[in-house]
């Protein structure tokens, strides 16, 4: 897997958006894009990246080595084959319709989990 892929797995496992990995990072929003698309790979500094990776909260040894496949399949591994494929159609989506769909998508599970709550402290 190389450095590009890495970088935006571990964004997308951490369920962070490029903003909120630049506010906490201190990378810049349009850097990290620029990162994550291998624009400007070439140009990552050394303190950029370990503040990404202390982001993700990684280690260079996890980055470097097989730790970030290893944390990608266990994930993989778990989703049944209708959330792959939604995983892997909002995979395909523009940038700025994939957060549209993925905001949307979280009210809705927000709605679900609320409405299920009582049933659930009833069960108990």
């Amino acid at each position: 897997m190389d450095l590009v892929l890495r970088l935006r797995e571990l964004r997308r496992m951490s369920g962070l958006s490029q903003k909120e990995v630049g506010r906490t990072s201190g990378v810049g929003e349009k850097t990290l894009s620029s990162f994550e698309t291998g624009e400007r790979i070439q140009s990552i500094k050394v303190a950029q990246l370990v503040a990404l990776l202390n982001t993700y909260r990684v280690t260079a040894a996890e980055f470097f080595g097989d730790g970030v496949e290893r944390k990608l399949l266990a994930e993989l591994e778990r989703l049944s084959p209708n959330e792959l494929k939604i995983v892997s159609e909002l995979r395909s989506l523009p940038d700025a319709v994939r957060e549209r769909l993925a905001d949307r998508f979280l009210v809705m599970l927000e709605a679900v989990q609320t409405t299920a709550e009582p049933r659930l402290r009833a069960i108990r």
